[in-house]
């Protein structure tokens, strides 16, 4: 152990989730499950490329009119 070692600091932050986590074992488990919900789907290949196929191309002055 070196002479000049301070204890390990933990912030209030991380006190905070370490206790949360004490108290309710399952949370971890329970935002997997609402992250699947909304953001782990499968894409659909061919739909997309039908989507990026349909995009049209913007001009580069939006709001200026065409002569």
């Amino acid at each position: 152990m070196s002479f000049f070692r301070r204890p390990d600091y933990q912030s209030d932050i991380t006190l905070f989730i370490d206790q949360l986590k004490a108290d309710k074992p399952t949370l971890e488990a329970e935002q997997r499950a609402g992250r699947a919900l909304l953001w782990d789907k499968n894409v659909d290949r061919s739909a997309q490329a039908e989507y990026l196929d349909g995009k049209v191309a913007q001009s580069p002055y939006v709001y200026q009119t065409k002569k």
